[in-house]
């Protein structure tokens, strides 16, 4: 089973139809949106000038059968702890919601689609990286 789970920028560039991204969701059997993401997409909906388009195409993609919102409950609490304590013994911080995505997916069973190579530090979540 193909289980994703889409970071920021793997959901911003298939909006934007990145072919590799649309062929990587389309062919994935689940897909999961971590709420933290929904909180960046809705940060930059309201900075934005297409508010209504956004939210629009954020909405339809929500409505597919094989896409699962994904909550922060007290397993992923758990696991982005251990992955914050684990960066920074190596001295890799990462950005604080790209923990959030990442224990997200560990939890989900799902590899996280991203452009940012800086998962790949994550050494417990599956990555598939993506170029611009």
């Amino acid at each position: 089973m193909n289980r994703l789970c889409l970071d920021t920028s793997a959901y911003s560039n298939f909006q934007r139809g990145h072919r590799r991204a649309v062929d990587c969701i389309d062919q994935a059997d689940w897909i999961g949106l971590p709420n933290v993401v929904c909180g960046e997409l809705w940060a930059g909906f309201l900075l934005g000038d297409h508010m209504e388009r956004n939210v629009q195409a954020l909405a339809l993609l929500l409505d597919h059968a094989a896409v699962e919102t994904l909550d922060v409950d007290s397993h992923v609490a758990r696991i982005y702890g251990e992955i914050f304590v684990e960066l920074r013994r190596k001295g890799t911080p990462l950005p604080t919601n790209d923990i959030w995505i990442a224990a997200t997916a560990i939890h989900a069973g799902a590899t996280v689609l991203t452009f940012d190579a800086h998962f790949s530090e994550i050494a417990r979540v599956g990555v598939l990286l993506l170029k611009a």
